[in-house]
């Protein structure tokens, strides 16, 4: 099935004309999770025309304003639309007192159920499905790296059970990898079957380079990584520990990362971000600039 990627939010620290703050939607069957929340948030989702109440996760990266000031906007909204389910929030571990602030600083309309987990590294949620790990970056403030892993899933041979005439539930067993009877014989399930490997979305966000950076990419369908600066600026990217398009385009190299999106976007680019991407692509060539409210499917 096809995963789609809604990206809401693509400026860095200062918004624009034509880019929001951070933040990306993913999908997948009954999930919405969103990747950090800027300011504007909730308003891109309906330009986007998505609906805030279907989301059930929230990632948080760190806690710099560009990528968690529509987080008060939004819980308010989900609370005034009677949201129906408890949101779980992940965080960088030990910054639970960054979400009891917002509860301090902002007079509610209601209230919603959340479930906080303070994350750091490995696995932060396991479903029959998919799997979310977590990977801390190097960045001024504790800062995560996210990513979404599909579960392999098994899959009939669909011209191999033509030829013996099987169908019904006899299907479901060798979906489950389970051996069947037919016409007296035993049939493995490995002989009519194959595994497809499933999809991987890595977020990397506002960090320098560092290890993790290439653990978290590893292996990805879809690398969706911060530019914020040329070599040009190589000076400032260490300094304020953020990543050039040079350094996002040796992560997909190295990681054998099958795309990139370059996303968090200077403001300094907004007339012409050309030089991003030609940088880029001239490591990593299936290079792409994410836009506001653009979709991809993977």
């Amino acid at each position: 099935m096809k995963i789609p990627i809604t990206f809401l939010g693509t400026s860095q620290a200062i918004p624009t004309a034509r880019r929001n703050h951070t933040a990306v939607l993913l999908q997948y069957k009954t999930e919405n999770i969103l990747v950090d929340c800027g300011e504007g948030t909730q308003r891109q989702f309906r330009k986007a025309k998505l609906n805030p109440c279907k989301l059930t996760r929230i990632l948080i990266t760190h806690w710099h304003g560009d990528h968690v000031l529509g987080l008060p906007g939004l819980l308010q909204t989900l609370a005034l639309n009677n949201y129906p389910r408890t949101l779980h929030i992940y965080i960088p571990k030990g910054t639970r007192n960054y979400i009891d602030l917002i509860y301090k600083l902002f007079v509610f309309a209601g209230k919603i159920k959340l479930e906080v987990h303070e994350v750091s590294s490995g696995k932060i949620l396991e479903t029959p499905d998919f799997i979310l790990e977590s990977f801390p970056m190097q960045h001024n403030i504790p800062t995560n790296a996210y990513t979404f892993t599909e579960k392999e899933k098994i899959r009939i041979d669909k011209d191999k059970i033509k030829k013996l005439g099987l169908s019904g539930k006899i299907l479901g067993e060798l979906a489950k990898g389970k051996d069947i009877k037919h016409k007296n014989k035993t049939i493995k399930a490995s002989s009519l079957t194959y595994a497809e490997k499933g999809k991987k979305i890595a977020f990397i966000l506002d960090t320098k380079i560092n290890e993790n950076c290439y653990k978290a990419a590893e292996g990805s369908d879809l690398l969706i990584c911060e530019s914020t600066y040329t070599e040009e600026e190589s000076d400032l990217a260490s300094e304020y520990k953020h990543l050039t398009a040079k350094q996002a385009a040796e992560i997909a190299k190295k990681s054998k990362s099958k795309k990139l999106f370059l996303t968090h976007i200077s403001q300094r680019y907004q007339a012409n971000d050309k030089p991003i991407l030609h940088e880029a692509q001239s490591v990593f060539k299936d290079t792409t600039i994410a836009e506001d409210l653009m979709k991809v499917e993977i």
